[in-house]
């Protein structure tokens, strides 16, 4: 067991939050970061445990086009200025973890300007992967280079070029010399080579006890990458997707379903999320606002390591535009949001969730099991050494009984309402308020809390953005729903019980009737939908795939699992990355 393990995150992406200018000009630094010195208080207030910042070091932009590694960001200070925030942070008890952007360097870092200088005689030429000297690029260099997603501002390193290697982890090293970081979050790690990966583990187990190292990667077997040779933990997108769209579609089979998917792969501790600073606010994601609550328990509840990103747990919004993802990293005044604890719904739900979830151990250790499962209501138990947790949810906007099997105690207590029943014949008869959830626990094993109004009303939080982009103009994938999502919902809905209590027989009908309702929906949309089939040879190298081939190779794997949703085509279809897509495939078993 290591701090990781029982973690809750706060996430803040600085060059936002400090309201740092877009584009460096290198010149003297401006000490923004110690505008955060506050957060710190807030953070721990509202019961987490943990920070990850980034990016930190010094860029051209947005922070993730490396300049300098050994150097705080003129944006933001000086590395006086981070040694002194982390340290700030330490003697609260928050651990605090870096970004690390690792796959590829900005075209200002030291390598690549030898490279524009002595071309062939550079001696980092093998640094960076393909420069090849017969093309070109927008920027008239006279050479091409392979990139991150399409963007040369972003130049690929070589990760499988010792002295690469050797580089990033003395980088590493010097973090933890200089400013004591205890663990660092991988950007782009779906397209990370996995031996430069497990040469940042070694490194990793030599700089410090218990630090964690942790991906972002969006697709696939998360246990490719977490293990105990590459990574700890990696961004859990799949329960991320799940928890939002669960709730807008009335699908709690969506949610129970993933979560299966995901105990599948292992007992991974992955870093669960509603939101971050890439995608959408959840506040602006949820059409009904009111399902904040439950999506928010679950977050703490369910197996992972739960975090919040900046300005969430006010329920602010955030929508993700065309060109810019400035809305979703915006500058915030923490004296704005004084009295956010004891007045904004929101604020107190994250704050008593935090606190819960300290002093819980089986919400971070516990087993998992599925109690009761229909569209609108969900229940499980987390167990742990003798201990029964049992967690409620009910998306509908009445109030929903559950009859559940509870664990050996005479006694529960709902630790954010205060409300105890009795266990009677080994279960509990709990009353579940309209769009909320509860943790339940045995009355007087755990502490008890003291009852928050987590009543969650549209217009009683501060909103962040006062004019939102239309509709019309949402571009994420994530917020499209489904037509077999909706389908099924509706099927199912249709063939609940009228009775308060679901017994093991009526789920698994209702799971199966999910299941064939998706499938035939599924099987009409191929239809109407249909392109034009793209052959792949099964003796190819994914390497040497392209893009479409790699997108067909995706979607044959996955039909061999069970049906391809719209949703499944789509997330595949919009992924135009090749390395991402080798990897992606590769995942597979």
């Amino acid at each position: 067991m290591s701090w990781y393990n029982e973690a809750i995150f706060y996430h803040i992406y600085p060059l936002g939050l400090c309201g740092a200018p877009k584009q460096n000009e290198y010149t003297t630094p401006v000490h923004r970061l110690n505008t955060l010195l506050p957060w710190i208080n807030h953070i721990k207030e509202i019961g987490c445990t943990a920070l990850y910042i980034g990016p930190l070091f010094e860029s051209v932009g947005h922070g993730y086009e490396t300049t300098d590694y050994k150097k705080l960001d003129s944006r933001l200070g000086t590395n006086e200025d981070l040694t002194a925030f982390v340290k700030a942070c330490h003697e609260k008890g928050i651990k605090v973890i870096f970004d690390g952007v690792f796959n590829h360097t900005g075209r200002d870092f030291f390598a690549f300007k030898d490279i524009q200088k002595n071309r062939e005689h550079s001696q980092y030429l093998n640094w960076y992967c393909n420069v090849n000297f017969w093309g070109n690029n927008e920027y008239n260099d006279g050479f091409s280079y392979d990139n991150w997603g399409g963007y040369n501002l972003l130049v690929k390193l070589n990760q499988r070029n010792p002295e690469v290697q050797n580089y990033i982890c003395d980088v590493i090293r010097y973090w933890v010399s200089e400013f004591d970081v205890d663990g660092i979050r991988l950007d782009a790690a779906d397209v990370l080579d996995f031996d430069f990966m497990r040469a940042l583990r070694r490194t990793a187990e030599e700089v410090k006890p218990d630090f964690w190292l942790m991906g972002e990667v969006i697709h696939g077997d998360y246990s490719r990458w977490v293990n105990g040779e590459t990574l700890h933990s990696v961004t859990n997108y799949a329960l991320h997707k799940a928890l939002y769209s669960g709730h807008n579609d009335h699908n709690y089979f969506e949610i129970a379903h993933t979560v299966k998917y995901l105990q599948n792969m292992g007992n991974l501790d992955l870093y669960n999320f509603v939101d971050n600073h890439d995608v959408e606010r959840i506040y602006t994601k949820l059409s009904n606002k009111a399902h904040f609550n439950p999506v928010h328990v679950l977050l703490y509840t369910l197996p992972g390591v739960p975090s919040i990103y900046y300005g969430s747990e006010f329920g602010i919004e955030g929508r993700k535009e065309r060109s810019s993802d400035d809305s979703l990293r915006p500058a915030l005044v923490l004296a704005d949001y004084a009295d956010a604890k004891e007045t904004n719904p929101c604020t107190a739900l994250v704050a008593a969730l935090g606190k819960i979830r300290q002093n819980t151990p089986a919400l971070s250790y516990g087993s998992y099991a599925e109690l009761q499962l229909t569209n609108r209501q969900f229940a499980f138990a987390r167990d742990l050494d003798g201990v029964r947790v049992v967690v409620t949810v009910n998306n509908d906007d009445n109030d929903a009984w559950m009859n559940l099997p509870a664990g050996n105690a005479s006694e529960y207590v709902g630790t954010l309402t205060g409300q105890k029943v009795s266990v009677e014949g080994e279960r509990i008869n709990v009353c579940v308020h309209a769009n909320s959830g509860e943790i339940w626990v045995p009355a007087g094993d755990m502490p008890e809390y003291t009852p928050v109004k987590v009543e969650v009303k549209e217009k009683a939080v501060k909103e962040s953005v006062k004019e939102e982009t239309p509709a019309a103009e949402e571009t994420a994938v994530a917020e499209e729903t489904t037509v077999a999502e909706k389908t099924s919902a509706t099927k199912t809905e249709e063939k609940e019980t009228a009775s308060e209590s679901t017994d093991v027989n009526t789920i698994s009908t209702a799971t199966k009737e999910t299941a064939a309702t998706e499938e035939k929906v599924t099987e009409a949309s191929e239809k109407s939908t249909a392109k034009e089939p793209v052959k792949v040879d099964p003796n190819k190298a994914p390497e040497g795939m392209t893009v479409e081939e790699l997108q067909a190779a995706i979607l044959a794997k996955m039909a061999n699992n069970g049906p391809v949703t719209d949703q499944m085509k789509k997330t595949v279809d919009d992924n135009i990355w090749h390395d991402s897509l080798v990897n992606w495939l590769k995942s597979f078993r």
